[in-house]
């Protein structure tokens, strides 16, 4: 094995026994093939996303689309496309009003939790495996690489140690609401149409807009100025949509009631910072478990929020075309006045950011921290395609028709969903129709296109068998009469070839 090279190690379970959905709170509805991950490259996991995996703490699970009682279809957004809507507006000015004049919205959201894993997916211990195996094999040369590269990067000094409020990375001032432009016009009523003999309807914005310009050239002609008049007559051409950030970035009053900062902090491995702060993190997790999942207070312990939240197969990795924080698993943890009320759990990948949970204190539920923590995590997502062009999209997890309190995931537009059968993606737009027909649907309506990645030859294979890496061919010929060809082809053809290639399956 060479000695620089990173594997992605796995054992692989079979998909036959139903589980706890934790959506529909079917006991044994929930059906999806698994694999315990020891260790996980960021491209080899983010090829896996691209075909429906998603992964909760080492454990990575594939829904089994047309078996499982909801359906969970991955979803990603286009973030250099994406316009917050009316109803984003109004979650970001209600943080902004809380943070500047210390009011706290009144009522309990309905809910928008941001929960991008399912706790019951199945299985979440290796059963088979021989760690001495693993550490005479790949691991080995898994951590003489890791060692080898910088363990936190100037970025992260500034962003973790120092926590310097910079950028969007600080809460602002009341965003403006203006029109997004997103909404449906009805139906006219019959009628006698519009009454030619008075003038246009125009947008009370463009009137401001011109009785503004009107007042500006009344006074430039009282002051003996020489100014052209060009009164506009409808919207100008530069009336372009305001972009998220400028509703992040606004400044807050010198006086504000609070002040919010938001710090990335690298969980995997972990870094000086989130060690520091682990304990008031896990805090905060128990009492939402408790809060909001209604989890008896045994159930959050700290090992099960280690082996959910903390634990990650990814390794940190770094690539010069990357960003500067590098790649892998980290939470974005959210202080107000100094202590800890809400952190985002995600993946930095190479092509996206992908969101694994949400936790918060559930006396600020009202903020509608899960909408407001997606764009803030959308907004950090387009900073990173600056300096990594190809990180253009954010991953919500998995949009869940058939459970309407998931349904959310669909309005940070414009958004693609991933068709179970060819793994192509296709815009919402044109999968809401079917799936309010069926929980099951195939989005790509090309009878003919298939999967690009589907399996061709099972013999190449990479497999982990006594402490060496071969084909599976290779394997099948030394352990004569192999009663595991149905299961590698089974999980092979989840993975698809290219994967199957490149990751290694261990064999007991």
């Amino acid at each position: 094995m060479a000695g620089n090279k990173s594997y992605t190690i796995v054992e692989y379970f079979g998909g036959d026994d139903g589980y706890r959905c934790g959506y529909c709170k079917n006991q044994t509805g929930n059906f999806s093939h698994g694999m315990w991950t020891h260790t996980m490259t960021v491209q080899d996991y983010q090829d896996l996303i691209d075909r429906g995996w998603r992964r909760s703490g080492k454990y990575v699970y594939k829904p089994i689309m047309n078996k499982t009682c909801c359906p969970q279809y991955t979803i990603r957004c286009h973030v250099l496309k994406f316009q917050p809507s009316k109803s984003h507006k109004k979650v970001l000015k209600k943080m902004s009003k809380f943070i500047s004049k210390g009011e706290l919205p009144k009522g309990q959201e309905d809910g928008e939790p941001m929960d991008s894993v399912c706790e019951d997916a199945g299985p979440r211990k290796p059963v088979k495996i021989c760690h001495s195996e693993l550490k005479c094999a790949a691991v080995t040369d898994l951590q003489k690489e890791a060692a080898e590269c910088p363990t936190i990067t100037d970025a992260q000094k500034k962003d973790e140690a120092d926590a310097a409020p910079t950028g969007s990375e600080t809460s602002r001032k009341d965003p403006v609401c203006v029109p997004d432009g997103r909404t449906t016009a009805a139906a006219p009523k019959p009628g006698t149409g519009a009454d030619t003999s008075r003038p246009p309807c125009r947008k009370a914005k463009d009137l401001r807009k011109e009785r503004r310009l009107q007042k500006e050239q009344t006074r430039q002609h009282a002051d003996g100025a020489s100014t052209t008049p060009t009164t506009p007559t409808g919207p100008t051409q530069t009336n372009q949509p305001k972009p998220l950030e400028d509703f992040m970035n606004e400044s807050l009053p010198e006086n504000s009631s609070h002040g919010l900062e938001v710090r990335l902090v690298r969980s995997n491995p972990p870094s000086p910072q989130f060690k520091a702060s682990f304990d008031a993190s896990y805090q905060v997790y128990k009492v939402y478990q408790m809060a909001i999942h209604k989890d008896p207070p045994d159930k959050p312990s700290e090992s099960q929020f280690r082996r959910f939240l903390c634990d990650s197969p990814l390794e940190a990795e770094y690539s010069p075309d990357g960003p500067e924080v590098g790649y892998g698993s980290f939470h974005q943890q959210y202080w107000l006045d100094g202590r800890i009320v809400a952190v985002g759990v995600i993946d930095i990948l190479p092509t996206c950011v992908s969101s694994v949970y949400l936790y918060y204190h559930p006396d600020f539920a009202s903020l509608s921290l899960g909408s407001y923590s997606a764009l803030r995590e959308i907004s950090f997502t387009r900073q990173l395609q600056k300096q990594s062009p190809k990180l253009s999209y954010y991953y919500l997890g998995f949009y869940i028709h058939s459970c309407p309190k998931m349904r959310y995931k669909g309005q940070y537009r414009p958004s693609d969903l991933l068709c179970p059968e060819t793994y192509a993606w296709v815009p919402i737009e044109r999968c809401l129709p079917q799936l309010e027909n069926s929980r099951y649907a195939r989005f790509n309506q090309d009878p003919d296109a298939g999967d690009s990645r589907l399996l061709k030859d099972i013999g190449l294979v990479l497999v982990l068998y006594r402490r060496t890496v071969m084909p599976y061919g290779v394997y099948a010929r030394k352990r004569k009469g192999s009663s595991d060809e149905a299961e590698v082809q089974q999980y092979a053809g989840l993975v698809g070839q290219d994967c199957a290639e490149r990751i290694l399956l261990y064999r007991a």
